[in-house]
């Protein structure tokens, strides 16, 4: 995807549902990169909406990209109706496109790279917080992978 080739550009936010905790990263189309912004504190899956509209309006994303909780056979469980209800109060709250995006590997993926940057020295033990927002990045690359041109980016 290059400039002048038909594709728009721009942000996509991943969220990474919990019900007591939403990690959110950002992502850019063209990249295909994200990267960890802020795991949200939540109450039984509601995070402040509020700090999800100062997210959504600094970063004027194209679509949103939710985490899908599924068993490790791809099976639903308990929480997926969760994480589904959650995407459906985001599209309906900010009228953007939402897609899900298979997690089943997104905790292990996010765990590994959080020990690597421990090991270097670049994060502390007390940056743990922020694991579901590295999850939340991890989910939203697979999505971008998975869809190197997505709908979104056609004009």
């Amino acid at each position: 995807m290059t400039a002048g080739s038909g594709a728009r550009a721009g942000n996509l936010l991943g969220f990474d549902f919990g019900r007591r905790r939403i990690g959110v990263a950002v992502g850019e189309t063209v990249t295909g990169s994200a990267r960890p912004l802020v795991a949200l504190a939540a109450q039984d899956g509601e995070p402040d909406w509020n700090h999800v509209d100062a997210l959504l309006r600094d970063w004027s994303p194209l679509a949103l990209i939710v985490g899908l909780p599924l068993d490790h056979g791809g099976h639903e469980q308990a929480i997926t109706g969760a994480a589904r209800a959650f995407a459906e109060r985001l599209r309906q709250r900010y009228a953007l496109q939402i897609h899900l995006s298979d997690e089943r590997h997104s905790s292990q993926e996010a765990a590994r790279r959080f020990a690597a940057q421990r090991a270097s020295g670049q994060r502390r033990r007390r940056d743990a917080v922020q694991l579901d927002a590295v999850a939340a990045a991890v989910i939203l690359e697979t999505w971008l992978s998975e869809h190197p041109c997505p709908p979104i980016c056609a004009t």
